[in-house]
């Protein structure tokens, strides 16, 4: 179903929600840390309260006289970004530290919402240990560093032995190109009815999924791996008009086109995704999903889904460039980073409480909890980490494959005309063509015309 209130209602509605969680403010107490952070939608998920309670407890017996007040947002994706900016903007408001995905970060720091962390960073010998790609995903044009990365993440698709099975494809399954994804996903419509071939994450209700988990594994896979089909770093302009545009949103019209994804109604639920992994994977109702490394965090011990055969269920193969051209195999990464808003009361209690989440120890157990993939070097080669889960070593080697979105301040508003275009081929409201122009004059607006055509 498509969400029914009026933007005007839900700006409002999320206004009142995001000032009321917030109460009096972040200063109002000089020994209390407030932390906001993004509480799943589905009530049965609770990795993050599990872990950041179990952080609050470290925190304060090793702190005597500090408290941590955790205050969740719980929304979907696009409303939990929408409730976060309105909390930010003032500091009766503002918490002291909050969980910011990447993609929306540089948005944020252009805002003046968040905090320059070098000084607390250089004095911190643990930051040696992270990746270069991890720490750059959180720095912003000015050079600044603004977040701590938590992790990050990999995509690739997740397939049902059985649903292969009955359709008579191979349980070592590995496509070469698109037209093989998408040749298996008619052969499991023809042979195993009751079953969505392939979902392909669309839609404005989607959000970021349908961006990043279905669109961009697509588009990032139609060149020669090494030249971004989305930003153009050279002229510092975003691409327009361009063939692999047309043709990521070819593959999607094709999915929806030939009825192979979800019904249409179900794909633009902006929960689908809680659907998708709590229901349709474990009951074998999915027969290819492109998705990311973090699925198994749902079906471990306690999570709400608990699915302990799901490694023997489903197999694992990586996304193919469109062709099959090198380097043959296409990723997106992305994760989240802890902040520190501009206007927070307690800065430095929040960057000590970053620490104590950031120790190797903590961060591993993280990881793990949360089926991330390691942005620490000392955790990435420990054998603890490497053999905690199924997949992990998989999604782990995609690193060398994968892609960060352009994640400048603009990108925002690119990735939700990205969704518009995805959407009206969805619905077939709009043809391949007709979309990719909407695509180009939105991209115009949401850049101020720092475009350039390929």
């Amino acid at each position: 179903m498509r969400p029914t209130a009026t933007p005007l209602l839900l700006a409002t509605l999320l206004t009142a929600t995001a000032l009321s969680a917030c109460g009096s403010g972040s200063g109002s107490s000089p020994d209390t840390v407030r932390i906001s952070f993004k509480q799943s939608t589905d009530n049965s998920i609770r990795v993050m309260d599990t872990y950041l309670g179990q952080m609050k407890k470290e925190f304060e017996k090793a702190n005597p006289g500090k408290k941590v007040e955790l205050v969740p947002i719980k929304a979907p994706d696009s409303e939990y970004y929408t409730k976060l900016q309105q909390m930010l903007r003032s500091p009766k408001t503002a918490p002291d530290l909050v969980y910011e995905d990447t993609f929306l970060i540089n948005s944020d720091i252009t805002s003046g919402y968040l905090k320059p962390l070098d000084a607390y960073l250089d004095k911190w010998p643990d930051w040696d240990q992270f990746i270069d790609t991890a720490k750059s995903a959180a720095k912003a044009q000015d050079g600044k560093t603004y977040g701590v990365p938590d992790g990050t993440d990999t995509r690739g698709l997740w397939f049902d032995k059985g649903v292969f099975q009955k359709a008579g494809l191979p349980a070592d399954w590995q496509p070469k190109s698109w037209d093989e994804v998408l040749s298996a996903a008619r052969t499991i419509k023809r042979k195993v009815p009751g079953v969505v071939p392939p979902n392909v994450y669309t839609g404005k209700p989607a959000g970021e999924a349908a961006t990043m988990q279905g669109f961009e594994m697509l588009l990032y896979g139609t060149g020669d791996g090494k030249t971004d089909p989305m930003y153009d770093a050279g002229s510092k302009k975003w691409i327009t008009g361009s063939q692999a545009f047309k043709d990521a949103l070819t593959f999607v019209e094709t999915v929806y086109k030939e009825k192979l994804g979800p019904d249409v109604s179900d794909a633009l639920d902006p929960n689908y995704g809680t659907t998708v992994r709590g229901e349709l994977l474990p009951k074998g109702k999915i027969g290819i999903n492109l998705d990311g490394s973090w699925l198994p965090q749902d079906w471990a011990q306690g999570a709400g889904h608990e699915w302990p055969e799901w490694s023997q269920k489903l197999g694992l193969a990586y996304m193919p460039t469109q062709h099959g051209q090198a380097p043959g195999k296409v990723s997106m990464s992305g994760g989240w980073t802890w902040a520190i808003p501009s206007k927070a009361g307690n800065p430095d209690l929040a960057f000590k409480f970053v620490e104590t989440m950031q120790t190797k120890a903590n961060a591993q157990k993280w990881y793990i909890a949360n089926s991330g993939i390691a942005v620490r070097k000392d955790v990435a080669t420990d054998p603890a980490y490497v053999q905690a889960q199924p997949g992990i070593k998989f999604f782990t080697d995609l690193v060398a494959s994968t892609h960060y979105r352009p994640a400048y301040p603009a990108y925002p508003k690119v990735s939700t005309a990205v969704q518009e275009a995805m959407e009206g081929v969805t619905t077939g409201d709009s043809s391949v063509d007709k979309a990719a122009s909407g695509y180009d004059e939105e991209l115009k607006t949401a850049t101020d015309g720092q475009v350039v055509r390929k």
